[in-house]
């Protein structure tokens, strides 16, 4: 398969960027379920960007800079919060029916949310990510020069020998394209251009938001290839999702703090005012260590948000989709309190890009919640990262367009096939499930929203020897899709475990119990793999410094 442009993700950033591309050349999107299933499509609360008259950009970037503990490049910052209301005009042109109210001076009826001074959050009430995804999608499938692959997993990028416009490469290596499994088998799909959109890393964990698909498989293919990362300790978790046996993973948005619920304990106690004065408008990080303190302390299995104060009829216009899924559990949320519980929501970190969506590797971008851009710094403003595909996705299809005629010149260069070798059919299903279940409570107990340096260090000896696991059973039986998603997040969660160790203070998103104080010295973790043989290991290229 050759294409102009491969897109590795369907997700908001990219199909947006798919669509600037197509003015070019064509492009393949691959997707390895279906392309609904995205978190873009899970996404309730909104867009966050300057659109009001009251609001100001210097605002949304201090709240922005505030919330991400110091490590936000405030370059990046401004430039994101400045192009919102462009990116927002854009998706309105695509079809995207935000909701409007004709009483403010945007015609938008806007949202807030925590850590947010204004309201600023565009919405289409609590399915916008569905919403953004359905205008998408449309205009994506009616595409000449797009093609949309489901249920295709991509295995590794490309690596082949030569130069791409604007890049300076170590080792004379570009990127391809990628190996990708169709079916049973592995067939090169080879591109000008590579665009990692494959989300975020949330099934390494046992309680997630996230849906099924985020295995970190583009922060994983892009660290064996050679790729910079960034800032994978900062893992975000979201405040509140529904505890009921029958969800796995469902969100109660933000902006229904926003709306005015009130956390409260088993007794119906509030209990924010003892942790923050904002209380419920406290940042994400805030909020789910509070939920987490409360719940050690008294044994609960949940906490428990409020919104029954608010007219009910307010409440099942704001809030369809979350008042419908919880009636259908027995909760009626205009008469009585969600129970919730944190989970793995967002990765803050990841591939380390330019501001342009470029990565270390030449011919490999990364946008969407795959990438580090310097936006979320330690802690990500809720609302931002819908804000942030957009607008990476514009500007690295801008950035294309400039050098697409040194792009589209360039001659196909022969690659190897897959290689099975002497590999055999894995029988054994069990050999999977076990590793799977294994690495998702090691990540949970050790490695969650409060950490030590005695269960990081507990956790990174048992999934040392998990992953050496699976990476022999790699080598030794045909790959299945299964077997791709295991060896991703095994990998993904030494990166989490050897970058939190290499954080010796609390800050942002990562609390350290035996470190509760920020450090003097405010740096970011910037790491790629080191090759020794077979080996692999994390070599920290820079401590950079942001005071």
């Amino acid at each position: 398969m050759e294409s102009d442009f491969l897109i590795i993700g369907s997700g908001i950033a990219g199909l947006s960027c798919a669509l600037k591309c197509a003015e070019m050349g064509s492009v393949i999107i691959i997707t390895k379920k279906k392309d609904i299933d995205t978190a873009t499509n899970l996404a309730q609360g909104g867009i966050a960007a300057v659109l009001e008259k009251e609001d100001s950009v210097n605002s949304h970037a201090r709240d922005t800079l505030s919330c991400g503990a110091g490590l936000c490049d405030e370059d990046v910052v401004r430039l994101v919060v400045e192009a919102g209301a462009d990116r927002v005009a854009d998706l309105v042109e695509i079809g995207v029916g935000f909701v409007s109210d004709e009483k403010t001076s945007s015609g938008y009826s806007l949202g807030r949310e925590g850590g947010h001074t204004h309201r600023r959050v565009a919405h289409a009430y609590d399915l916008t990510g569905r919403e953004i995804e359905r205008a998408l999608l449309e205009k994506v499938n009616n595409h000449s020069r797009i093609s949309i692959i489901e249920e295709q997993i991509a295995i590794d990028l490309l690596m082949v020998e030569g130069e791409f416009p604007g890049w300076d490469a170590d080792d004379g290596l570009k990127c391809a394209g990628a190996y990708v499994m169709v079916g049973e088998q592995v067939e090169v799909y080879q591109a000008r251009v590579t665009i990692l959109c494959s989300g975020g890393v949330g099934k390494v964990y046992l309680y997630t938001t996230n849906p099924d698909i985020a295995t970190g498989d583009g922060l994983a293919m892009a660290f064996r290839a050679g790729a910079v990362l960034e800032n994978m300790e900062f893992v975000q978790f979201h405040p509140t999702c529904l505890y009921h046996s029958q969800e796995k993973n469902f969100l109660i948005s933000e902006a229904v703090r926003g709306e005015g619920a009130i956390l409260r304990d088993a007794s119906g106690t509030a209990f924010m005012e003892k942790y923050d004065k904002r209380k419920e408008l406290a940042t994400r990080d805030t909020v789910a260590r509070a939920i987490d303190k409360e719940l050690k302390e008294s044994g609960e299995d949940c906490v428990y948000l409020d919104i029954s104060q608010r007219d009910a009829a307010f409440v099942k216009k704001r809030f369809p989709t979350i008042y419908k899924r919880c009636l259908l559990r027995g909760i009626d949320i205009t008469k009585e309190a969600i129970p919730v519980v944190p989970a793995a929501h967002y990765m803050c970190g990841g591939v380390k890009t330019d501001t342009e969506g470029r990565t270390s590797i030449p011919g490999l971008f990364a946008l969407g919640e795959s990438a580090c851009t310097g936006l979320h710094g330690g802690n990500r403003l809720a609302s931002n990262s819908l804000l942030e595909a957009v607008v990476y996705a514009d500007r690295a299809a801008k950035y294309c367009a400039k050098i697409w005629p040194m792009i589209k010149d360039g001659q196909s260069i022969a690659v190897d096939a897959w290689q099975s070798g002497d590999a055999n059919d894995l029988e054994e299903e069990i050999l999977i499930n076990h590793n799977w279940d294994a690495i998702r409570r090691v990540m949970w107990n050790y490695v969650g929203i409060v950490r030590s340096l005695k269960r990081l260090e507990l956790a990174k000896v048992r999934m040392e020897a998990i992953f050496k696991e699976i990476d022999q059973h790699y080598h030794d039986y045909h790959i299945t899709p299964n077997m791709v998603e295991l060896r991703n997040i095994a990998l993904i969660s030494l990166l989490i475990i050897q970058s939190a160790q290499q954080r010796k203070e609390s800050r942002g998103l990562h609390y350290l119990i035996d470190h509760k104080e920020k450090s003097d010295v405010i740096r970011s973790t910037v790491f790629r793999k080191k090759i020794d043989g077979e080996k692999w290991e994390i070599e920290v290229l820079e401590e950079k410094n942001n005071e």
